[in-house]
């Protein structure tokens, strides 16, 4: 996660040009590339250590104790954003859990807010029907996309299971302007969220896909089947301690 100089995150709501860098996995980590800029290697690291730098971080209202990146990678990123940025990690020998207001607390690291996020096919086909440019599921960085059901069917999954593993729908996700960047070029516009709001709006909010926790480990493989156990209607109430900071809702 990057932070600003105040230890809170930074994401694509107030750094649209994030949308530019490219992730990729690589040979015991990850690679993120930016044009003019080259390659950065970022090596997984399990366990934190106790001779780094350790800084106090925000996610919304949470904060967690995390360890900063050594070598160049602040340098690195911060050359990228054109303002001072720092790049940590959270060892899985510290924790952040999730709120608990719509599931019992869960370890989810610097997630927003839930570890997964499914977005059927059929929604986006529905929203693409009435946008007059369509857009692509990037826009909505779903986890899980699946396909063969109809338009938001995903909103009363309750329970489901994946590829032999089993998955509690949490609630539906809120939206934010995050969906209105283009990935291509970090361009904003009013769209898709204008559309969205006109028909998927309540309760302050503008819903798109299903946040979900997974019950273990386990791993899924691109054309698993997918098995609705139970249904039930979205749970309401607040969304999350954190809407007044957010008003447009929480990814």
């Amino acid at each position: 996660m990057l932070v600003d100089g105040k230890g809170d995150f930074i994401s694509q709501r107030s750094h649209p040009r994030m949308a530019l860098l490219s992730v990729s996995p690589s040979d015991g980590g990850i690679r993120v590339e930016a044009e003019g800029l080259g390659a950065l290697e970022l090596p997984f690291r399990e366990e934190g250590s106790g001779e780094a730098s350790w800084l106090e971080v925000r996610v919304w209202e949470a904060s967690a104790s995390a360890q900063v990146v050594a070598g160049d990678a602040s340098g690195w990123f911060s050359e990228f954003l054109g303002e001072p940025a720092r790049l940590l990690f959270l060892p899985r020998d510290r924790e952040r859990r999730s709120s608990g207001m719509y599931a019992p607390p869960r370890p989810i690291s610097f997630a927003d807010g839930y570890p997964l996020l499914l977005i059927s096919r059929g929604s986006l086909d529905e929203l693409n029907r009435r946008l007059e440019v369509p857009v692509g599921m990037e826009r909505f960085r779903p986890n899980v996309v699946v396909a063969g059901c109809g338009p938001h069917a995903e909103d009363r999954w309750r329970e489901v299971r994946m590829g032999g593993l089993h998955f509690t729908g949490v609630k539906p996700c809120p939206r934010c302007v995050v969906t209105t960047v283009d990935p291509r070029t970090a361009a904003r516009s009013p769209e898709p969220l204008r559309t969205l709001a006109g028909y998927r709006s309540s309760d302050g909010y503008v819903w798109f896909g299903q946040n979900l926790f997974h019950a273990g480990p386990g791993v899924l493989n691109e054309g698993d089947a997918v098995e609705v156990l139970a249904e039930g209607p979205p749970p309401t109430g607040p969304v999350l301690p954190i809407a007044e900071t957010n008003p447009m809702g929480q990814e």
